[in-house]
């Protein structure tokens, strides 16, 4: 397992970045814009991290999600999820079913899966490299709950 990112999300993405960057020291590594879903992704990391030899893939990073349309995040839902990449997201996911864990989105697309943890906290998991192949239980398995 490797651990990717921490999501947070932002009302205010200039604010959060004079707050993240040059108030913690954190920098920018890349961001991304989808006009599509309406949001965007801003990927921050301590600069040890960084220039220490790590690649920005490598990196512990802060993933700040600005959603462009207002809205008000209320029940924690400004935190976002934990995100590890795993060797076979299917494996550990029958793996998690076993000890009664709830996968709330299942890896129907062999790449993603969100369970939560006991306290309520949400967990991406990424599969490693390309997505597996799509099969069942999963690839007609329903969300449960929210994650």
């Amino acid at each position: 397992m490797h651990y990717l990112h921490t999501m947070v999300r932002v009302q205010d993405v200039d604010a959060s970045i004079d707050f993240y960057c040059d108030g913690l020291g954190l920098v920018e590594v890349r961001r991304n814009d989808y006009p599509e879903g309406r949001f965007s992704l801003i990927f921050l990391a301590a600069p040890h991290d960084v220039d220490s030899g790590n690649s920005e893939r490598e990196a512990p990073l802060l993933e700040l999600t600005h959603n462009w349309d207002p809205q008000e995040y209320d029940g924690g839902r400004n935190f976002g999820h934990l995100a590890y990449r795993v060797e076979d997201v299917y494996a550990l996911c029958a793996h998690l079913m076993s000890k009664g864990v709830v996968i709330n989105r299942p890896p129907r697309d062999g790449r993603m899966a969100f369970v939560r943890s006991p306290d309520g906290i949400s967990i991406e998991l990424l599969q490693a490299g390309a997505p597996q192949p799509v099969q069942e239980p999963w690839a007609s398995m329903p969300n449960t709950g929210t994650w």
